[in-house]
């Protein structure tokens, strides 16, 4: 974290984390501003943890969440206020420091300081507010006349399925002009955490740099995206600059709704409460696994749509199977709270599960989300949902508790001219076009195709996006290329053994490997293997890289 001076009271700064507070203190700040909501990164610490190890060193804290790219001309009022109010100097910070320039900027314009100081101030910190003047000087609006850059295809999102889709389209036409939007420095292996969460993996080795990925000849555009303009070819960025293109893929992955279970941000990382939906909180899942030795430990599953649906239940398998082999497992009473309806949605799995479910003793509850977590008191509750519809609410004790959050498509989805009815990128599940606005595709999470969301899903599918795009854009000839619904999820039910899961649209089983090799209905160590040693260099170095092993699409006419 390093702070980028505005002017002598005000500082912004790219995401803090908890160990930076105590430096922010002793570098003589008073007061800090969150500009970031809770659950927009992975590697994100929410706002209470911030605020309360602020308190600990002597700094007030406010917080003020304003959706990446939405800033409205209200939302630079309120800063304006906090910024009044709060001590000298204040350090302001959401994901990059943009958010936070960009609300500082519109509210000192509207306090009638002259656009060049503006400009000058925030140039010297780093942060270009071109785009921001172009805004004032357009009564509030980003036009889109004016381009601050184009492209012939823009990728919006730099994780697993946008650094493929890059990749793949690199191979097969290397001249193409293509640049990703992304504002994240860290790209996560985020299938590694459920490992992480078990003492198998080091956290580290699920990070890279996001420059160190990004496709040779590629154009790393590191910002976030305000608003789509479709019409006019046009993406508009945090800090009101406008990208334009010929080919828009759209791969922002999901939202984490921390938030959407009450009281969650308040004890995420403490009193048990854990998740290895988290980078920063994966290696506290196994602090909690090692360090309880008796007690009742409770696993959740929210409502469907999910990143891997097996692994809330793989999370539960794995600290089982520690407290089995120490010999803690009759002292330990352990819980698997599921929103949905079965245990897994592909039901040629199912009795292999079952076996481990039972033979860890794990007390199954169908139709139960989780709405409420008080860490202190060690208390969750329950909405149970009967047969005939009816709710009621269940409350249960914990010594530790495994949060899912609930998922969402990300906010500027959600609301942009891109999205269906429930906010997903709307595309046909087959080609992967968007179905209504030509030159658009999408892929991975955020797309409203009924398919697991996983990264073997998004290995599948940039193949598929890569062959139809050129195909569109005259680039390539042949049929179209069609996706079948691949996903995959190993699910690890002990250490050392995995049910290699791997199924396609309508719950079709669709394994890679023949049953003599692997049978993916059975728990098997050779799949183990292939989790822990072979998946993630083949991601590294195969899936991010353009070489597309077992994932050539099929073509159609």
């Amino acid at each position: 974290m390093q702070p980028k001076m505005i002017d002598a009271t005000l500082s912004v700064s790219p995401q803090v984390s908890i160990e930076d507070v105590a430096a922010i203190a002793a570098a003589g700040f008073r007061s800090i501003l969150c500009n970031r909501p809770d659950g927009e990164g992975a590697d994100q610490p929410v706002f209470a943890e911030i605020e309360a190890a602020a308190t600990q060193a002597g700094l007030q804290a406010v917080y003020q969440p304003v959706v990446s790219g939405k800033v409205q001309d209200g939302d630079a009022a309120q800063f304006g206020a906090h910024f009044a109010a709060l001590p000298k100097p204040v350090l302001a910070y959401c994901r990059s420091g943009t958010r936070s320039a960009t609300l500082w900027s519109l509210s000192e314009a509207a306090r009638g300081r002259p656009l060049p100081e503006i400009l000058g101030a925030t140039k010297a910190a780093g942060y270009d507010m071109g785009g921001v003047a172009r805004r004032i000087a357009n009564g509030g609006r980003t036009p889109t006349d004016i381009a601050d850059a184009t492209h012939q295809v823009v990728i919006i999102g730099g994780g697993a399925a946008g650094i493929a889709v890059a990749s793949s389209l690199k191979a097969r036409k290397p001249d193409l002009d293509i640049a990703v939007i992304d504002p994240a420095e860290i790209h996560y292996y985020q299938p590694g955490w459920t490992m992480v969460g078990a003492g198998v993996f080091d956290p580290a080795t699920t990070a890279r740099t996001m420059a160190s990925l990004i496709p040779s000849g590629v154009r790393w555009i590191k910002a976030a995206v305000a608003a789509f303009e479709p019409d006019k070819n046009a993406v508009i960025l945090d800090g009101c600059r406008v990208v334009k293109y010929t080919s828009l893929v759209v791969a922002p992955g999901l939202k984490l709704n921390w938030a959407g279970i009450e009281g969650l941000t308040e004890t995420l990382g403490r009193h048990g409460v854990t998740s290895n939906y988290r980078y920063d909180l994966a290696p506290y899942t196994w602090d909690c696994v090692q360090g309880l030795k008796a007690g009742r430990a409770v696993f959740t599953q929210p409502p469907m749509p999910i990143k891997c649906a097996g692994a809330p239940q793989k999370a539960l398998y794995l600290s089982a199977d520690h407290w089995l082999r120490t010999g803690r497992l009759g002292d330990i009473s352990v819980d698997f709270y599921n929103a949905g309806a079965v245990l897994f949605g592909v039901k040629e799995y199912v009795p292999a599960l079952m076996r481990y479910i039972e033979r860890y003793h794990a007390q199954l509850h169908f139709q139960h989300n989780l709405t409420r977590v008080d860490g202190p008191a060690r208390r969750a509750w329950f909405t149970r949902t009967d047969a005939d519809g009816a709710k009621t609410k269940v409350e249960t004790a914990f010594d530790m508790l495994h949060v899912v959050p609930p998922q969402i498509a990300p906010d500027f989805i959600r609301v942009s001219p891109l999205a269906d009815a429930a906010g997903w990128v709307d595309v046909d599940q087959a080609t992967l076009r968007h179905k209504t606005l030509p030159g658009v595709y999408g892929l991975g999470d955020a797309t409203n195709a009924p398919n697991a969301k996983t990264a073997a899903a998004a290995r599948k599918q940039a193949p598929v996006v890569a062959h139809n795009l050129l195909k569109d854009i005259g680039a390539i000839m042949g049929g179209d290329a069609v996706y079948d619904g691949y996903g995959s999820c190993p699910l690890t039910v002990e250490r050392g053994k995995i049910v290699l899961a791997e199924f396609g649209y309508g719950g079709k089983r669709l394994p890679s490997f023949p049953s003599w090799l692997i049978d993916d209905t059975q728990p098997s160590h050779l799949a183990w293997l292939l989790k822990e040693r072979m998946l993630p260099p083949i991601y590294w170095k195969a899936m991010l890289r353009g070489k597309e092993w077992m994932a050539k699409p099929e073509l159609v006419q």
